[in-house]
């Protein structure tokens, strides 16, 4: 199956990604480039990125974990520990507007892929590394995972301090949040590159990153250096911040300015907690924030969801009942704006993908299939001028591999 091209009017239309990246941390920072109408080539290794087993999956190769995060790509199977191979990956170079990796610095230069050789090779290019910490640092070069990353940015500290067991988040949410600064800072370098004319080199760093992401609220008192105060930010440390439990289910519930407060309190009957120097304004909420949700826990529980939706809406506080995962794909907001797209892949089974969340006016790229191992191998080195011998060599000697062929599987239940 040849992928679609993005539409010629999409964003990021003529850009193109060479992605050596694995796992979920770099696929999802170029799955947002190539929903943006960027040519993303995905470079595995002839095992495949790990994720293509990770997972339920009706294919071979296109297991669940794989298939959130690698849309709209095209795959190319180069062996780089082979000459031949990465002759092969610098003539993409060479045509190519961004490369990303997520391999250490080091084992880059034993291969020859370093930033200095590749930018000077194409002065254009927008080299971007992903690593799990900072070149120059007590760190770098260490290998970061997902919940590495978390131990070490807060995010178990900040757990422990709201609940008394330091968890991990159940989302991977230092792969993600990562991806998405790295996909903003490669659209940032090729911004600048439409003025220069030059790209350059960038590193994004996990262990910062999301170490950055979490101190926008939690460095809290530390910013003042002349009088320091406590790290953490004490209204979403509260014990008591969770969803409310109301008499037969739950309730997500957000008064936040002193008219929300007054109201909630008035209309619940409770005029003394409106009046309440304690809850009089944000500063004081934020001191007594414990005993707030206290008090508000104990008032929800009296009545049904439905009675308190009710209520919000006639006192404009922001409210919304509990979504279980398996709600999603029936909520009627989400269901209103297409949010789920249906799509075949070319061997006859259904898949469904959740879409870019940003709509563009003038830029729109439809989800496409994750590609198979290999699809494209031969299309994008024939793309890059390539002469078919080469490659046939290249094939024959397993620097390269071809699969594009769908090769069909029943589902599996079994998951990493």
């Amino acid at each position: 199956m040849t992928l679609a091209p993005a539409p010629e009017n999409s964003a990021l239309a003529g850009v193109r990604v060479l992605d050596l990246t694995s796992i979920v941390f770099g696929p999802y920072a170029s799955q947002i480039l190539a929903d943006y109408g960027a040519d993303v080539i995905k470079i595995e290794p002839p095992e495949g990125d790990s994720t293509r087993r990770t997972g339920p999956q009706q294919e071979a190769g296109l297991a669940a974990i794989f298939l959130g995060i690698n849309r709209n790509k095209r795959s190319i199977v180069l062996d780089l520990k082979q000459a031949g191979a990465r002759d092969a990956l610098l003539a993409l170079v060479d045509g190519a507007d961004v490369l990303m990796h997520s391999m250490r610095p080091a084992k880059m230069a034993r291969l020859g892929l370093d930033p200095q050789s590749l930018c000077a090779r194409n002065p254009r290019l927008v080299y971007a590394g992903l690593y799990g910490f900072g070149e120059g640092g007590a760190y770098a070069g260490q290998p970061a995972y997902d919940d590495i990353v978390q131990g070490l940015a807060g995010v178990a500290d900040i757990t422990q301090r709201q609940g008394g067991t330091a968890r991990y988040l159940p989302t991977i949410a230092a792969d993600k949040t990562c991806g998405l600064v790295a996909a903003h800072a490669i659209l940032a370098a090729l911004f600048q590159r439409e003025r220069t004319g030059q790209g350059q080199h960038l590193e994004v760093p996990m262990f910062e990153s999301m170490a950055s992401y979490l101190l926008v609220e939690h460095f809290y008192g530390r910013h003042l250096q002349d009088k320091p105060g406590p790290a953490g930010y004490p209204r979403v440390l509260a014990p008591w911040r969770r969803p409310y439990q109301t008499a037969d289910g739950l309730l997500c519930m957000m008064p936040y300015t002193d008219t929300h407060w007054q109201r909630f309190f008035t209309e619940t009957g409770h005029a003394g907690l409106a009046g309440d120097a304690r809850f009089a304004d944000i500063g004081a909420r934020t001191r007594h924030i414990d005993e707030l949700y206290e008090q508000v826990g104990g008032i929800v529980a009296g009545h049904d969801t439905a009675y308190w939706l009710a209520l919000c809406q006639r006192l404009e506080i922001p409210a919304a009942p509990v979504n279980r995962l398996e709600d999603l794909e029936h909520d009627p907001h989400l269901r209103s704006v297409d949010f789920f797209v249906p799509v075949q892949s070319a061997a006859g089974h259904r898949y469904r993908f959740a879409r870019n969340p940003v709509r563009l006016q003038r830029s729109s790229v439809a989800p496409a299939m994750p590609p198979r191992l290999g699809e494209h191998t031969r299309q994008v080195l024939l793309q890059a001028g390539l002469d078919p011998g080469r490659i046939e060599r290249l094939l024959a000697s397993g620097a390269a591999l071809d699969h594009a062929n769908p090769t069909v599987r029943t589902p599996s239940k079994d998951s990493a």
